[in-house]
């Protein structure tokens, strides 16, 4: 406690050695590099190598993904982690790097170490990344498939009827395309029907 306060100490003193413009301009410097490095990390902890390091991810959800159309398909473009579990915009990332803390101390207990326990803990997931995307309109998918309402006389029939119920009665992506990118939780939604388009 005394440590604590006499910090506080030194830090309410005016410096007497520096002028104001130096102390100014150290913080700027500071804040300048601590931002950078924040976002350096960022990136760094962002990247699908990173994620798949967790064996848990690696042998669950990236053998999984890989099977789907995201991964391989006819235009070639593999849509990444971050692109679908980290919020584009930085208020977002920092939010989301600071959740992920939660992970690692997953990981280091072993919540989800096991395919049974994956199993076991698929719908809990699911069930948030779902919120998630819900609560924001499904950003990261409209951040790639972009301008889905102005291009619908574009789609296919199927995919147009539906889209058009799905603006019409204020759903998102996710309400429809569960199971997409990873095996869906052992549940109800294993049986899910294709609704049939309706003219």
């Amino acid at each position: 406690m005394k440590i604590l306060k006499t910090l506080f100490d030194f830090l309410k003193k005016p410096s007497v050695r520096y002028s104001a413009g130096i102390l100014i301009l150290l913080g700027a410097v500071g804040a300048l590099l601590l931002a950078g490095g924040t976002n350096v990390a960022m990136d760094a902890t962002s990247t699908t190598e990173f994620c798949i390091s967790c064996h848990e991810i690696n042998d669950n959800a990236w053998a999984e993904y890989q099977q789907t159309v995201h991964y391989q398909n006819s235009s070639g473009i593999q849509v990444q982690c971050a692109d679908c579990h980290i919020p584009h915009n930085f208020a977002g990332k920092i939010m989301r790097k600071m959740e992920a803390v939660r992970e690692i101390y997953g990981t280091i207990i072993g919540v989800i170490d096991t395919p049974e326990k994956y199993d076991a803990h698929r719908q809990a997931m699911a069930d948030k990344v779902w919120s998630e995307m819900r609560d924001d309109d499904s950003a990261n998918c409209r951040s790639c498939h972009i301008n889905l309402e102005q291009s619908l006389d574009l789609q296919y029939e199927w995919a147009r009827v539906n889209h058009q119920r799905m603006i019409k009665q204020d759903m998102t992506c996710i309400d429809c395309h569960q199971g997409i990118a990873h095996k869906l939780p052992n549940n109800r939604l294993m049986n899910k029907q294709i609704p049939a388009p309706t003219l």
